[in-house]
């Protein structure tokens, strides 16, 4: 149970001072509020802003807050943890109503986020989970684990019953999200191969991570379906690019190339293109950039999973204001909210185009 030392009191004076002069949604400022009320202020302490994703997820965190007429402050860390919590204390200090934050490391950042709790400043985790004993309110982001299996689930139809001999990309070993999405894209591949159910498909999946995992490949035979290398991308072009060069090396026969991003797998093309490697398919469990979407409507790229910043935003200012204008109790919440998976592709890709980044 979350506990949150006087927060409650704050939410309450928060709302009666709402219901009092009204909704402040559609007027005032960045810079004040409407005709003398107090105007709501948040914080948004930003891991980095090294890549389109965090860029475009700041810039739709301002934009929606500035529509409900709150003032926006944005502290970027640049990757540094004792800069991070430099933020959060600045944030404290200046008695920001909420705080949103894309953490670094999930561990590292539950002080800051206990000592905002114990001044009664609510804090919103989007795109990066925190450790569960974290005093926050919720987590906001993509459903990792079914972005890939509905995209692997596509791939499974378009491929029936032929051969799949992949590599797999990885962003981070260790990395919770990174798991969830090449484990959801087997999960997907197996289930569509196979025609198991979903439970089914999750236990084979985990079975063919664990091969994986110790053995550098795996294989699925009834499914005809196997991953002949593992590469380490740390999700960036660059570094997909190296990662693919040498698993392509070692295995030129292959099929497909999947990913745990679209900027790894951007390294993998170039890769497979300087190899004079050709017909392989591009298959990302998740994110989402308007470049993927753009090589999907061309046809040189499967599938993406849909990562979107616009949702991940959209949803933590909806949860925002459910606290500090409606007064909704924040130990409601579950310990992760979050947004509609899919499965984008090349008959879909018009439909979530304006939700890349």
């Amino acid at each position: 149970m979350k506990k949150w030392l006087g927060f409650a009191s704050a939410v309450l004076a928060t709302s009666l001072f709402a219901a009092a002069c009204g909704d402040t949604e559609g007027g005032g400022s960045a810079e004040g509020g409407k005709d003398g009320e107090k105007q709501l202020e948040v914080g948004f302490a930003l891991k980095t802003q090294d890549s389109p994703y965090f860029v475009s997820l700041a810039d739709k965190v301002e934009k929606y807050a500035k529509e409900q007429g709150w003032k926006v402050t944005i502290l970027d860390a640049g990757g540094d943890v004792q800069k991070e919590a430099a933020n959060m204390e600045t944030f404290i200090a200046q008695g920001k109503d909420l705080i949103f934050l894309d953490a670094i490391e999930p561990d590292a950042v539950v002080p800051s986020i206990d000592s905002a709790a114990e001044a009664g400043i609510p804090v919103i985790n989007l795109d990066s989970g925190v450790a569960e004993e974290a005093n926050d309110v919720t987590t906001v982001y993509s459903d990792n684990r079914q972005n890939g299996r509905l995209v692997g689930l596509e791939y499974a139809k378009k491929m029936g019953d032929e051969e799949i001999k992949a590599i797999v990309l990885s962003g981070a070993k260790g990395n919770v999200a990174g798991y969830e999405r090449r484990t959801g894209l087997f999960a997907g591949i197996i289930e569509g191969k196979l025609g198991v159910s979903e439970d089914e498909a999750w236990k084979l999946a985990e079975e063919f991570e664990s091969a994986l995992s110790s053995k550098g490949k795996a294989t699925n035979e009834e499914a005809k379906f196997s991953v002949v290398g593992q590469g380490w991308g740390n999700w960036t072009e660059e570094e997909g690019l190296k990662a693919a060069e040498d698993l392509i090396t070692a295995n030129s026969d292959l099929t497909t190339a999947l990913g745990e991003n679209d900027q790894m797998l951007f390294g993998a093309m170039t890769a497979l293109d300087n190899a004079g490697i050709k017909d392989v398919d591009i298959v990302a469990a998740a994110d989402g950039a308007v470049d993927a979407f753009d090589r999907i409507k061309e046809g040189g790229y499967f599938a993406t999973g849909l990562n979107s910043p616009t949702l991940v935003a959209e949803k933590g200012i909806e949860i925002a204001k459910e606290i500090l204008v409606d007064g909704k109790d924040p130990e409601s919440y579950e310990e992760v909210t979050l947004t509609e998976p899919a499965a984008i592709t090349k008959e879909n890709v018009e439909e979530y185009y304006d939700l890349g980044f």
